[in-house]
């Protein structure tokens, strides 16, 4: 074989780079409970689909002309499929200075997603780093964060294609911003944690000492600030619930949502309806019950579970159609609209916009929330942008 060499070579550098960090880092990626980047990748994706991206990508050292030593980039980036539809993703790899930007070399993430962008598919980004580096900053005299590559694109990703972040590990800093850049984010449980900057940086800030997990686990993050829509058990169900998600959202808004042929009959009348609804508007019922009945069988995938509890969003399927669907919640501020449901259904509803996606929903409406703790939160104001938001959508109601 005449370039037998140069293709050993590059076997043996891809190699390298497939050893990551190395054994210890590995070691103690498993040790606190979490997958490397290519075990998640592999988790993910549909068997044998992934076609990586930039591998060899890193800092080497050189004897002569003899590779001696070589550190891949902490961003693994390529194609797969899931359930057999191609995506573009991109996942940090903790065990390489902790996902640090500075080892983000050549800014592979941005050049992901300008290619989701190009080939108009879906971008999912499984985040795991700690963002910038003091130390760096001071060595090198400014600021390293990258820049796109290729110039300013002519669309956000956000408005033309489906969008995921997954916070698989420690995610502050940079990345942090980048979980919520996205249609649908989530973390999983015990071992995620998101925040802007951790405890070090906030006792020397705010000389308050508080640890990483009262700063930023699922509790703080997914129940109380609304930043995270939904929680996983674990990594292997972060990737199931990724691969549900979009699978009810188009490739890119020049599609269609992609239809599945339902299993129950879509002209069924369920005597269940005639029992759920009290005759005394003093009693409450179960919102659930109602999208069990109406919607097609098992469809409905619940956002945001636990945050603006008093309206009840999520994906489904009429006749299996992909809708978006909204419900009051009468067991949660007897469904009246406060400030956190409010932001919880506005971006609910611009995603649903972007992606033409019908809007069924099931009106118990007793307005917005009143009294001094709403007034103070600026409740009126939430209002007027709630109903802003409703007349901007395009998609049709019902």
């Amino acid at each position: 074989m005449v370039w037998e060499p140069e293709i050993e070579e590059l076997n043996h550098r891809r190699r390298l780079a497939e050893k990551m960090g190395g054994k210890e880092g590995i070691e103690r990626q498993h040790k606190r409970g979490k997958l490397t980047v290519r075990e998640r990748i592999a988790g993910l994706a549909d068997k044998g689909s992934f076609r990586e991206i930039g591998a060899l990508t890193g800092g080497a050292r050189y004897d002569g002309d003899k590779l001696v030593a070589f550190t891949p980039g902490n961003s693994v980036i390529g194609t797969c499929e899931l359930d057999g539809r191609r995506v573009v993703l991109s996942g940090g790899d903790f065990t390489v200075r902790g996902g640090a930007a500075d080892a983000a070399v050549g800014n592979k993430p941005g050049y992901a997603e300008n290619l989701a962008l190009e080939w108009r598919l879906p971008y999912i980004r499984l985040l795991d780093a700690t963002g910038g580096s003091v130390k760096t900053f001071e060595k090198i005299g400014r600021t390293y964060i990258p820049g796109k590559p290729g110039g300013k694109p002519e669309y956000h990703p956000l408005s033309v294609i489906p969008v995921v972040s997954a916070v698989m590990g420690s995610v502050a800093g940079l990345p942090a911003v980048e979980a919520c850049m996205a249609h649908f984010n989530l973390m999983v449980k015990n071992t995620s944690l998101l925040f802007v900057a951790g405890p070090m940086v906030v006792k020397a800030a705010l000389s308050e000492d508080v640890t990483k997990e009262e700063l930023g686990n699922e509790q703080i993050q997914a129940h109380t600030s609304g930043v995270i829509d939904n929680v996983a058990e674990n990594e292997a169900d972060a990737f199931r619930i990724i691969r549900r998600f979009l699978s009810y959202l188009p490739n890119n808004v020049w599609e269609l949502p992609p239809r599945t042929e339902p299993t129950d009959d879509p002209n069924r009348r369920d005597e269940g309806l005639l029992s759920i609804i009290p005759r005394s508007v003093r009693k409450i019922y179960d919102p659930y019950k109602i999208l069990d009945h109406t919607l097609d069988c098992d469809s409905f995938f619940e956002i945001q579970p636990y945050f603006g509890k008093s309206r009840i969003i999520g994906l489904a399927r009429v006749n299996g159609y992909p809708v978006g669907v909204m419900i009051n919640n009468p067991r949660f501020l007897g469904g009246s609209l406060d400030m956190t449901a409010g932001e919880k259904v506005i971006k609910f509803m611009l995603m649903c916009n972007t992606f033409h996606l019908p809007m069924v929903y099931f009106a118990d409406e007793p307005g917005f929330m009143v009294g001094l703790e709403a007034e103070k939160q600026g409740i009126v104001r939430a209002g007027a942008r709630m109903v802003l938001a409703t007349r901007e959508t395009q998609m049709p109601w019902i």
